[in-house]
């Protein structure tokens, strides 16, 4: 009977796994989404107002720089641009009037057939006829240059991506589309894709870590499986005060034109943190009305209570900033029954059941549970081999 009370006392100490907090890495990723958009993206807007005489390319088409879109026919500009090349033509006749009438009366001068003051008048009369010519070839190459834009053209090489227009569609330099919407539209839209700007919202955390050759893993919808690569370009340098995120710049060569602008892109960016904090397995964690807490386990295999500070929650495990240490034996999975001051024994997890300490290894210098317990000789109480002291006790017992 001795025997079995000794045997029951020490079973009746709790047997519990500890596990320790760990140092956070040194790197972190971070995954966030990001929108992939062209490295020139222009949309062509009308100058002058006409009808679509035809045009030349369509969605999806390769363009190079100077590619004639569209063209658009205008004869009310074609009108006047013939009536301004008809008024330079009468401003230079009245100028060659007023040149040869001002050489006449400068010769005049010798007989002092009229005076001075006239032969001044007819000077400055040629002088101001010479500027109503300046002023009427200028009004020429404005229609010139209106003229050019019946042409649409590609504004460098690209790919057309939106098309807008058909032939006969009335549109004006304002923009205006004789749609029955009636909104301003753009007749093309060309894109460069050779490279692509990747464009992502980086928390205000992780501002400061976005530096030059840093570079981003990134994948899309439409390539399952495929990874690009995306190296750092710039940020904003300044938060969005409602989402507190910090828009950052990334570049992708794109020689292949696999990626297309406004593409959902899910980025991968391993940086750099100075991380001082902790983290722990949630499952260590303990909620009573004393608020978030672990328990420790001492020297003596005494059980106390340590409140925590939690940072953040990284899936399995969370982020602490205060309350233990590296040193710390804490309780994984605590009982709700153990209570500060409780005396427990310390064991080691039969393999499958512990997801928290690796198992041992054949071979390995890994302490068993027995040498977990400092000075400590008690067997593992989920061991299958008999206590031979337990049996006698019991044969004992039985025979009496």
């Amino acid at each position: 009977m001795d025997s079995l009370t000794e045997k029951a006392m020490e079973n009746d100490v709790r047997t519990v796994a500890i596990i320790k907090a760990e140092h956070l890495p040194a790197q972190e990723t971070i995954k966030l989404p990001g929108t992939i958009q062209a490295w020139f993206q222009a949309p062509i807007y009308a100058q002058v107002s006409g009808y679509v005489k035809m045009w030349h390319k369509d969605w999806g088409a390769i363009v190079k720089k100077g590619d004639v879109l569209a063209e658009i026919y205008a004869p009310a500009l074609d009108a006047q641009y013939e009536q301004s090349k008809a008024d330079l033509a009468s401003e230079v006749a009245l100028n060659e009037l007023a040149i040869l009438t001002a050489d006449r009366w400068i010769a005049l001068r010798k007989n002092q057939a009229v005076s001075e003051q006239s032969i001044s008048v007819k000077v400055a009369e040629a002088k101001a006829q010479q500027a109503k010519v300046n002023a009427a070839r200028q009004n020429v190459r404005n229609f010139e240059a209106l003229i050019g834009f019946k042409t649409i053209v590609a504004p460098y090489d690209g790919v057309i991506i939106n098309r807008a227009i058909n032939v006969g569609d009335f549109i004006n330099k304002e923009g205006t589309i004789s749609l029955p919407e009636g909104e301003v539209r753009n007749l093309f839209t060309v894109a460069d894709m050779s490279r692509m700007r990747l464009f992502v919202s980086v928390p205000e955390a992780y501002g400061a870590t976005m530096h030059d050759g840093l570079k981003a893993d990134l994948t899309v919808p439409q390539f399952p499986g495929r990874h690009f690569t995306a190296e750092f370009l710039t940020t904003a340098r300044g938060f969005n005060v409602g989402t507190r995120t910090v828009v950052t710049q990334f570049v992708i060569e794109n020689e292949a034109r696999d990626l297309w602008p406004g593409s959902y892109a899910s980025v991968n960016i391993t940086v750099d943190v100075p991380n001082r904090h902790l983290s722990i397995p949630s499952s260590a964690l303990v909620f009573d009305e004393m608020g978030t807490r672990v328990a420790v386990v001492d020297d003596d295999n005494i059980v106390h209570f340590k409140p925590i500070k939690i940072t953040r929650i990284l899936d399995a495990t969370v982020e602490l900033t205060e309350g233990v240490s590296a040193e710390d034996r804490i309780i994984n999975n605590p009982s709700a029954a153990i209570l500060e001051g409780d005396k427990v024994s310390i064991v080691t997890p039969a393999p499958g059941y512990d997801l928290i300490n690796v198992p041992k290894e054949p071979g390995s210098s890994k302490p068993d549970s027995k040498e977990l317990v400092s000075g400590s000789s008690k067997p593992d109480s989920h061991s299958e081999i008999p206590d031979p002291g337990l049996k006698q006790a019991l044969n004992g017992s039985q025979a009496s």
